[in-house]
């Protein structure tokens, strides 16, 4: 189990793909095209139990991904296949998750372009340090 302190970092490190897109384990000043951001959801801590420390916290995340635009389609097929890979490398990776649900895609207008973004609920069991 990651710690809260260390749990984004940990997260980001797990979905990178260098030959597809960016990872930020913060969302970035300005958002760019072909990116995974990680960051806190809300609620982002829900504590199992307020009397004891020592009962891990879960810690809830949204991963947005974010592809260009492109055309009257869209980027469906971008962000569908940035979804997948997603999906492997959290499957891969030594965290245990629950993916909760994955947002509609939606247009996104940034100074970098519009761009297609989605959003990945995740949660995980996490330690008070």
């Amino acid at each position: 189990m990651a710690s809260i302190t260390t749990l984004r970092s940990t997260i980001a490190a797990a979905l990178t793909d260098n030959t597809k897109y960016s990872v930020f384990s913060y969302p970035p000043a300005t958002p760019i095209a072909n990116s995974v951001i990680v960051s806190p959801a809300d609620p982002y801590l829900t504590p199992n139990n307020n009397q004891y420390s020592t009962i891990a916290p879960l810690a809830n995340f949204k991963i947005t991904i974010l592809v260009p635009l492109l055309d009257n389609q869209g980027n469906l097929a971008g962000i569908e296949d940035d979804i997948v890979r997603v999906f492997q490398l959290l499957a891969a990776s030594s965290i245990s998750f629950q993916v909760n649900a994955v947002s509609a895609p939606a247009i996104l207008n940034a100074p970098t372009g519009d761009l297609l973004t989605c959003d990945i609920a995740v949660s995980t069991l996490t330690e008070w340090s």
